[in-house]
């Protein structure tokens, strides 16, 4: 588990960045530019099923 905060290694550098941040049974994601915002959590398996759906999207 984990708090630190880490930007996705697809984000660009242009500003629109995602930032994850890896927990026990969990992932939060927030928005780099406005962090304090808020962040959503996913369950392991919704991360895993949102990750796996966008690498299918971008073959």
């Amino acid at each position: 588990m984990s708090n630190e905060w880490r930007t996705s290694s697809y984000s660009q550098n242009g500003g629109q960045c995602v930032q994850v941040r890896d927990r026990s049974a969990s992932v939060d994601v927030r928005d780099s530019v406005y962090p304090g915002a808020g962040y959503v959590t996913f369950s392991a398996s919704e991360w895993a099923a949102l990750v796996a759906s966008s690498v299918e999207d971008n073959c």
